[in-house]
């Protein structure tokens, strides 16, 4: 079966909204072996929204819609919809009781026209909200002799998530024609899209019955590999056969075959060594403290560091001597070389970070240009320092940088 979804508000086709709802809808839908085909995303006006929903359920078989439920003049999809399959709303005695008993329980006076909210497309199922006042609404019809699967969801992400977890999955799959499916997700860091594709090609193209996808972004490919069979597991062989033949391909990169980020991997390597970690960055400003500690537990591992962007700080916190940055400045290997030691015998770790560079958009040079980047290791034995140029905007430079140090520390411990 496939998909199409629809998110509606005037907001999301301006710069200040993004549609990240479609994203969590396509990540679970597809982890029922449902493609999405087509997105669209629509603004408030009713003609729009109705020719969106026509299209929508001439050329899909599951139509989702985010957004558009609420109680203003502009919340329209209810009644859009209704129209395309040409049937009535139906107004819901019991929701329109619950509304009130919300707004009463919250101490608030309802106004009288929350109770569209309870306006019902005849023969849908209610799908009671308990995060808001919208309900989801759920059809399972047909629309020009072909069954259709039409579901109605609110537009905040924290509402529609919970919706469509509690309700919406398990019935999607019970209504599943009866296949078996399998998948892997083998993550990669620090090789380029084209330079990962071009050494996994000639291995995924032998398996022409595995779907694989490559998503990429700064620092990380993911295979995404995803196999049908007639039983479950002759589906799993199939993908474990490719799998295992792209971790041998990149046995030094690779360090993720069941979804794990780079922090997680990191984190996993630092508590089984019992070893204990501190960082200084100077250009990417706690970019990679941040991503450490968003793991749970990172406290067993992982004991501080400091934002040293002035040379005050580089020397005061990390004991860079003065001498070594008036002769090679900031950024250089010498002085991320310094950070790296003084911060991990400052903090009395067993390893320390040290990152300097030039994020830009300003402050390179012809010698020094933006990108730049120095990311050093020490373990009080041994300081290894990695240069390189990345490319990109501020962010992505800083991202790498990032990375580019997990992967560093990965190395080290594994």
């Amino acid at each position: 079966m496939n998909a199409e979804i629809i998110a509606i508000g005037s907001e999301l086709l301006t710069p200040y909204r993004q549609d990240t709802n479609s994203l969590f809808l396509t990540k679970r839908l597809n982890q029922l072996g449902v493609e999405v085909i087509f997105k669209t995303i629509v603004g408030d006006r009713p003609e729009h929204l109705l020719l969106a929903c026509q299209v929508a359920l001439s050329r899909a078989d599951i139509l989702i819609l985010s957004g558009g439920l609420g109680p203003t003049e502009d919340d329209l999809t209810r009644e859009c919809v209704a129209q395309a399959l040409g049937v009535e709303l139906r107004r819901d005695h019991e929701m329109v009781t619950a509304l009130y008993t919300r707004a009463a329980s919250m101490r608030m006076r309802m106004a009288e026209n929350n109770v569209k909210q309870a306006d019902c497309i005849v023969g849908a199922e209610i799908l009671k909200n308990s995060r808001g006042s919208a309900p989801g609404q759920w059809l399972d019809t047909t629309y020009q002799g072909q069954r259709r699967i039409v579901i109605l969801l609110p537009g905040v992400p924290f509402e529609l998530e919970g919706l469509f977890n509690d309700y919406c999955f398990d019935k999607l799959k019970a209504a599943m024609p009866e296949e078996h499916l399998a998948t892997c997700e083998l993550k990669i860091a620090m090789v380029g899209e084209s330079t990962a594709d071009l050494r996994a090609a000639k291995i995924y193209k032998e398996f022409p019955d595995i779907e694989t996808t490559i998503l990429a972004k700064a620092g990380e490919v993911q295979f995404h590999l995803k196999a049908r069979g007639a039983t479950q597991e002759a589906a799993e062989q199939s993908v474990e056969k490719l799998a295992s033949l792209l971790e041998d391909e990149f046995t030094d990169e690779l360090f993720s075959s069941g979804g794990e980020s780079l922090e997680q991997i990191v984190g996993y390597f630092l508590e089984m060594r019992t070893a204990t970690l501190a960082v200084a960055e100077s250009c990417t400003a706690g970019l990679l403290a941040q991503r450490i500690t968003q793991i749970s537990g990172s406290s067993r591992y992982f004991m501080g560091g400091a934002l040293v962007y002035s040379d005050a700080m580089k020397r005061e916190l990390c004991g860079v001597p003065p001498l070594l940055l008036a002769s090679d400045g900031a950024v250089s290997r010498s002085v991320a070389a310094a950070l790296a030691e003084g911060i991990r015998q400052r903090c009395k770790t067993t390893l320390g970070i040290g990152i300097t560079g030039i994020a830009g958009p300003t402050g390179g040079t012809s010698e020094k240009p933006v990108g730049l980047m120095y990311i050093a290791l020490a373990d009080g034995k041994h300081t290894e320092v990695v240069e390189r140029i990345f490319p990109g905007d501020r962010e992505r430079i800083r991202w790498y940088g990032t990375q580019l140090a997990l992967d560093m520390l990965r190395r080290k411990l594994r």
